[in-house]
């Protein structure tokens, strides 16, 4: 069984298990965007877990749609992502959610992987790995999924497990289809991610936290 937290160094040969995910303070904001859920039904259901920060479930259909532009405002520098709601309704319907709440914010981006593939890994409020939203949602997938650099996609223990890990590929990734990609990250966003991989990590492994410690301070959906 895969644990929700950093795997062994050992484990970055051929392919790498992207693990993701769960208890204190919360950060449900009061004044958060006006969201109509008209889409398709998503279903968001208890993983058994704390939640790392209490939240509210998504809406049960999907209150958004199209291209949805997000800014994940970060201590190396601001990075803009697209979105693919018609592709992945209830994954980015759970983000947009997560963000307007606060989720994310002053939260650290805790895992960077260095070889076998090239991530970087955030959305654990704990910073531990382990860390989620207290509920689970199905996988959005259709066989296709590739992760190139720019690449945009949910962490998780396994099948449908996804909660609030999402990680950022800054180089091409021999992953195997089994992580939804929900959206890609620019150009200007990519340098950002690729700056700090080039930093390495805190111990000059290939598997671990960031060497500069990576904060979110936002996350923002237009």
């Amino acid at each position: 069984m895969l644990k929700r937290s950093l795997i062994s160094a050992a484990a970055l040969v051929a392919v790498t298990t992207l693990a993701g995910c769960g208890d204190d303070a919360s950060t449900t904001a009061t004044d958060r965007p006006s969201r109509e859920a008209t889409g398709p039904a998503c279903t968001y259901t208890d993983d058994g877990r704390p939640p790392a920060d209490k939240v509210d479930l998504p809406p049960d259909h999907a209150a958004v749609s199209g291209q949805e532009k997000v800014t994940i405002s970060t201590s190396a520098g601001d990075i803009t992502a697209t979105l693919d709601a018609d592709k992945t309704p209830c994954t980015v319907n759970s983000f947009v959610s997560l963000a307007d709440q606060g989720y994310f914010d002053g939260t650290e981006c805790h895992r960077l992987t260095t070889q076998g593939i090239f991530v970087l890994q955030c959305g654990d409020p704990t910073g531990t790995g382990a860390g989620g939203p207290g509920y689970a949602f199905d996988d959005e997938l259709d066989g296709s999924e590739t992760y190139g650099a720019g690449t945009l996609a949910m962490a998780n223990a396994g099948p449908n497990t996804n909660g609030s890990q999402f990680f950022l590929v800054y180089a091409d990734s021999q992953l195997p289809p089994a992580y939804t990609v929900f959206g890609h990250i620019d150009d200007a966003g990519l340098k950002v991610v690729k700056g700090i991989a080039d930093k390495g990590t805190a111990d000059g492994g290939p598997d671990g936290a960031p060497k500069d410690k990576v904060e979110i301070s936002s996350v923002k959906a237009d």
